[in-house]
């Protein structure tokens, strides 16, 4: 179902921008545009008033109006430079996708396993693209093989030995948030006493 934009509004989650401004002579002055998401996708949205509607649902797809009241024009489409040019702030200002990590553990350690271990660099490249300092949240968790006391104290230890990875790549310690669940936050829910690889992990999430 069509998201639908009333009057002059900027439509979340696809990111359709609203400016006053002209990017050309014949380009309305109050415009929205259609951008595909952080992970490519595009949504749909209209842009309706009581004068008429217009739906946009390709990246770069425009309309817009010069006045309340007046139809929304024709959708059109805009070059990447041109909306660079128009909303380039506003963009620039867009908050940077959180992305995370899943890091897995040989059973009942707290030893990387080798895919995992391998995934520090692109941690780290994607740490160093951040235009402002990140936020790392480094969390911990276990299966539900074993006690759950001492799986507590295992995602712990599991938490700790990503975090000391990272400090030892000179990764700021202030930017690390430490936590861990134990058994208790599965990715794979399963009865107790399971062993289950997806669930022995730390996830690193980069904000």
């Amino acid at each position: 179902m069509p998201q639908t934009a009333l009057g002059l509004r900027a439509i979340r989650p696809w990111l359709a921008i609203l400016a006053l401004m002209l990017v050309s002579a014949c380009t309305p002055t109050n415009l929205f545009v259609l951008l595909e998401d952080d992970d490519g996708k595009v949504g749909t949205i209209q842009v309706k008033n009581d004068a008429g509607s217009q739906t946009l649902n390709q990246a770069g797809q425009a309309t817009g109006l010069d006045r309340a009241g007046q139809e929304p024009v024709d959708p059109f489409v805009l070059e990447e430079e041109e909306i660079r040019d128009v909303f380039g702030e506003a963009l620039d200002a867009q908050p940077e996708p959180t992305v995370t990590f899943l890091l897995y553990f040989q059973i009942g350690t707290s030893e990387l396993t080798a895919e995992s271990e391998a995934l520090l660099p692109e941690i780290l490249a994607t740490l160093d693209a951040r235009k402002a300092p990140p936020r790392i949240a480094v969390v911990g968790h276990t299966d539900t093989l074993g006690d759950a006391s001492v799986n507590a104290n295992l995602s712990l230890a599991r938490a700790r030995t990503v975090r000391d990875m990272l400090l030892r790549q000179a990764v700021d310690a202030g930017l690390v948030e430490l936590t861990s669940h134990g058994e208790s936050n599965p990715l794979v829910p399963t009865a107790d006493e399971v062993s289950e690889p997806r669930n022995r992990r730390v996830e690193v999430t980069i904000r």
